[in-house]
């Protein structure tokens, strides 16, 4: 059973969050980081899977989605601090974390800062530092991917001007991405819905997030990382996980020839079964 809270921050801010609860069991609690722009209801998807491997889903909105106060100018470091308070509200030790798209970089974050508590990340079609040494960052990314993340890059007032513009985004989904999403994964579809309903609050400050220092280095996750990503994904190319799995100590990287963006998340509940061992 899902149940929703609110988390008070110290500056008088909130972060919405989301809970299957524990049934007496120990079940391992996973962190769930939402992609951009979601909210951050837990995966559907992978309930059963979860539930069959003795898994709890905790999550929450980014600041700026959802029921959570926006945070102008947090970087993806922060993510860190906001689930060690998530966790300790919660009354969580140690747990793992998981984050698909924009959400990737994100549950790294945790892992790096927080090595007393993570016990494992699963990084899926995640993006790359933007000062990733020897990686092409835009190389292979769609037209309209490069044209939003650039403007993000020029600064504040550049992205504002550029979602003021109405431009078009295609994430030029494959035929893979658009079985997954018209199947099992047809539940994007809520999470996105009210992201995108709720402004472009959120997308904006995690854009800005992604192509200035993120607060830490990958290298430093020293916990087990297992990274998924499709060749076929124009909208993070598969090359930043592959820069991803050089960097990290304890990295293992699984590429699928055939997926794109979203039905590489075809391969979560094996990645859930990495989790559980």
């Amino acid at each position: 059973m899902l149940s929703e809270c609110d988390v008070a921050l110290p500056d008088g801010g909130t972060l919405h969050v989301y809970d299957t609860g524990d049934d007496g069991t120990g079940r391992l609690p996973v962190v769930w980081h939402h992609g951009t722009p979601n909210i951050g209801a837990p995966p559907a998807p992978l309930f059963a899977a979860a539930d069959r491997l003795g898994l709890r889903w905790v999550s929450y909105d980014r600041p700026g989605y959802g029921g959570s106060t926006p945070r102008p100018g947090r970087d993806v470091a922060s993510a860190a601090g906001d689930v060690a308070r998530v966790a300790d509200a919660l009354g969580l030790g140690r747990y793992a974390t998981m984050g698909h798209s924009g959400g990737a970089p994100h549950a790294l974050a945790s892992g790096a800062l927080l090595p007393d508590r993570v016990v494992a990340v699963v990084a899926v079609a995640g993006l790359a530092p933007y000062d990733a040494a020897g990686l092409d960052w835009f190389a292979g990314m769609t037209a309209s991917g490069k044209a939003s993340l650039r403007a993000a890059a020029q600064g504040r007032a550049a992205k504002e001007r550029h979602e003021a513009s109405d431009a078009d985004y295609d994430p030029e989904f494959t035929p893979a991405d658009l079985a997954a999403l018209a199947g099992p994964w047809a539940w994007l579809h809520d999470v996105v819905g009210p992201a995108v309903r709720g402004g472009p609050g959120g997308l904006i400050d995690d854009d800005l997030a992604y192509v200035t220092p993120w607060g830490f280095a990958p290298a430093r996750v020293s916990a087990p990382v297992l990274l998924l990503h499709g060749e076929r994904d124009r909208v993070v190319p598969a090359d930043h996980s592959r820069w991803l799995a050089d960097v990290c100590p304890a990295a293992e990287l699984r590429i699928t020839a055939d997926d794109g963006h979203l039905s590489v998340l075809g391969g979560a509940p094996a990645a859930l079964e990495w989790l559980s061992r």
